[in-house]
C-alpha cells in the first residue's frame, strides 16, 4: 500500500490504512488543506468556486463525491465537469474563472491507484511552494468549516469537453479542412477510460474516419495504462492488419499521446513532441522545452529552425515555468505530453492528435515517413525499486562522483552527458522507484548505458 505526496499531486493507492493509502479519511484531508489554501492564496479575489473532474477509474466515483462533500463543507461551490479528461479540468477552471481545480485521476498508474491533482486560478498545477503550503497545512489539521447558512452548492456541467474541443479546433496551426480532404483513417486504443469519450467526438469534429478499441470508459482497464510499446501489443496488432493511416494512444486522463505508424511500428512515445513542434516551428518562430529525461531531438529540431532549446526539472510545472521563462512556443515531456501556450499552459493529447494531423495533411506522407524525417535517436527506460531503507541521496551523490569528468547536471537527479549519449537518474513522483533514462545512437547502446548505471547504484547499495 502506498501514499506518495509531490508535485505531481496527492497519489495512492486504493484501501488499507489511513495515512499508508488514498482513503476516505486522507481524502478529506489533503482536500481540507486545498481549500484552506485556496481561500488564504486568493484573498479578496476568491470568488468561492471550485472545478472538479476525474477520469473513469473504478474508485473515481467514491473519492469524487468524498471530494465534492469537503469543498462544500469548506463553503466551496463545485463545478463537476464529470468523467473528462485533465486538459478538459484545466480549461474549465480558467473558462469558468473559479479559484482552481481538483482534478481525480491517477494518470497512467494502474486501475488500484488514484490521485488528486490539484490546480490554481489559471488552470495550472501548484508550483512547488504551493503544493508544500498544501502539505503543511494538512499536517496540521487546523481546518475550518462553512456554518450552515455558507455550505457551498453543486453543479454538473458537461459543456466543456466542447468547448475544449472548440478551442482545439480554433487554433490558427489546426487545418481541420486539410485534415477532413485528407481522408484519415485511424484506430484509438482509450484504455477504457475518458478518452473514449473525448477523441470521438474531436475526430468526428475533424472529419477523421476512426475505430476506437477498448473505449468504454468504465475503469476496466485493458492493459497496463502507461502508453508504452510492451502495453499496446493490441493495437500495434490491428494496424498491422492494415486499413488505417495512424494509431493513436492515450493514458486514462488523455494528457498523453503516443502514435502508431501505419505498418503497426511504434512512432515513439518520445517523437510525439518533436513531432508536433518541428510542424509548429516551421510556422512559427520561437523557442522551446522539455525536461531532462527527454529526447535530444526536440534539441536537434529546434536549432533546425533557428530557435533556442532549454530542459527543465521533471514535472509539468516545472516544464510551464521554464517554457514561461523563456517565452517558449512549444514544449513538453518526452512521455508523450504536449504542452502548447496558445491553447494553455498544460499537456493536452487533444492538441497534440489536432496538431499531428494537420502536419500529416499538410505534408502528404505516411506517418512512417514523418518519422523518418525526425533525428535518430533511441531511449531505454528501467527502473530501480526502491526499499525502505534505500538512501537516495547518497546514491546520487555517488553517481555524480563517480562521473564527475562528464558533464553532470544535479538539478533534478543526476543527468550525465555524454558527447553522443546520456544517462538521467531520479526519484519518481509518481511511484517508489528510481527512473534511469538513457539514450544513444543505437538502442543497444542505450540499453547498454542504462544498465551500466545500474550495476554501478546496485554495487553502491551493496557497499554500504
Amino acid at each position: 500500500m502506498t501514499l506518495i505526496k509531490s508535485i505531481s499531486g496527492i497519489r495512492g493507492t486504493i484501501g488499507g490504512r489511513t495515512g499508508d493509502t488514498l482513503n476516505p479519511l486522507d481524502i478529506v484531508k489533503f482536500t481540507s488543506a486545498y481549500a484552506m489554501f485556496i481561500r488564504k492564496s486568493r484573498g479578496k479575489k476568491c470568488c468561492g468556486r471550485i472545478v472538479m473532474g476525474r477520469d473513469a477509474r473504478i474508485s473515481g466515483d467514491m473519492v469524487r463525491s468524498i471530494v465534492c462533500g469537503t469543498l462544500m463543507g469548506a463553503g466551496f461551490d463545485v463545478i463537476d465537469v464529470g468523467i473528462t479528461t485533465t486538459p478538459t479540468t484545466e480549461l474549465a477552471v480558467s473558462m469558468s474563472g473559479a479559484d482552481g481545480g481538483i482534478i481525480i485521476t491517477a494518470s497512467h498508474n494502474p486501475r488500484q491507484w488514484n490521485a488528486l491533482k490539484l490546480l490554481n486560478s489559471e488552470g495550472e498545477f501548484l508550483s512547488k511552494d504551493d503544493g508544500n503550503e498544501v502539505l503543511a497545512i494538512a499536517d496540521s489539521e487546523d481546518f475550518i468549516y462553512a456554518e450552515v447558512d455558507r455550505l457551498g452548492e453543486y453543479s454538473y456541467d458537461e459543456t466543456y469537453e466542447s468547448k475544449h474541443i472548440d478551442a482545439v479546433l480554433g487554433l490558427g496551426l489546426v487545418d481541420a479542412d486539410a485534415v477532413s480532404k485528407a481522408g484519415f483513417r485511424v484506430c484509438v486504443d482509450a484504455i477504457n477510460s475518458a478518452g473514449g469519450i473525448i477523441l470521438p467526438r474531436l475526430l468526428r469534429r475533424l472529419g477523421v474516419k476512426y475505430e476506437v478499441l477498448n473505449g468504454m470508459p468504465d475503469g476496466n482497464f485493458a492493459h497496463n495504462p502507461e502508453p508504452l510499446e510492451k502495453n499496446l501489443g493490441g493495437i500495434m496488432e490491428r494496424m498491422r492488419g492494415g486499413g488505417f493511416d495512424l494509431g493513436i494512444v492515450v493514458d486514462p486522463d488523455v494528457d498523453r499521446l503516443a502514435f502508431i505508424c501505419e505498418d503497426g511500428s511504434m512512432f515513439g512515445e518520445e517523437y510525439t513532441l518533436v513531432a508536433v513542434a518541428d510542424y509548429v516551428l516551421e510556422h512559427t518562430a520561437g523557442n522551446t522545452v522539455s525536461n531532462l529525461s527527454s529526447t535530444r531531438a526536440l534539441r536537434d529540431v529546434t536549432e533546425r529552425h533557428g530557435g533556442c532549446y532549454t530542459a527543465s526539472a521533471v514535472g509539468e510545472v516545472n516544464v510551464t515555468a521554464m517554457m514561461k521563462k523563456v517565452n517558449a512556443v512549444i514544449g513538453g515531456e518526452g512521455n508523450g505530453g504536449v504542452i502548447y501556450p496558445e491553447c494553455h499552459y498544460g499537456r493536452d493529447a487533444l492538441v497534440g492528435i489536432a496538431l499531428f494531423l494537420s502536419s500529416l495533411a499538410r505534408k502528404g506522407c505516411k506517418v512512417s515517413e514523418l518519422r523518418k524525417s525526425l533525428p535518430d535517436y533511441y531511449m531505454a527506460k528501467n527502473r530501480i525499486d526502491l526499499t525502505p531503507s534505500t538512501d537516495i541521496d547518497a546514491i546520487l551523490t555517488g553517481v555524480k562522483a563517480r562521473y564527475a569528468a562528464y558533464q553532470v547536471n544535479d538539478v533534478d537527479g543526476v543527468k550525465i552527458d555524454f558527447p553522443d549519449k546520456w544517462v538521467h537518474l531520479r526519484k519518481s513522483n509518481t511511484e517508489p522507484i528510481i527512473r534511469v533514462y538513457s539514450e544513444a545512437a543505437t538502442p543497444e547502446e542505450a540499453d547498454a548505458l542504462g544498465k551500466e548505471i545500474m550495476q554501478v547504484v546496485s554495487d553502491m547499495q551493496n557497499e554500504a
